[in-house]
């Protein structure tokens, strides 16, 4: 299984998170038909770009819990004050990531930042 875990600002558009979601998977080499889901913090699940997204990508969206997504945070890459304080995790995108893909998951590398959306790529222990 594949994930790319969205973080974002409040407000953004259905474009910023499909972009940001191209970007990340270009740079890992991936193309969109890699993916199996979207993932985001709880926090997020009134944010409706990153839902309208799922849709346009026929990719199922899952709302990590709090309590899964910080267990998973120990395992991000990256850092953000903000997202620590906001979210309690230093990376909204990659511990939604890395909970939605499983226990076993691993990140592709650190969150990719496109203007006011980031997103991090995981895969599942048994696709790694």
């Amino acid at each position: 299984m594949m994930v790319a875990g969205i973080g974002s600002r409040k407000g953004v558009s259905q474009q910023d998170v499909l972009a940001a979601i191209e970007t990340a998977l270009e740079a890992h080499g991936l193309a969109l038909t890699a993916l199996s889901a979207l993932a985001t913090a709880s926090l997020k699940q009134d944010e409706p770009a990153i839902f309208s997204a799922g849709r346009e990508l026929a990719l199922p969206v899952i709302v990590v819990e709090d309590e899964a997504l910080k267990a998973a945070s120990s395992r991000t890459i990256s850092h953000s004050d903000l997202s620590q304080e906001r979210a309690g995790t230093p990376s909204v995108s990659e511990a939604s990531a890395l909970a939605a893909a499983g226990k076993d998951a691993k990140l592709l590398g650190p969150r990719t930042m496109l203007g006011p959306v980031t997103c991090a790529i995981a895969i599942s222990g048994d696709a790694a």
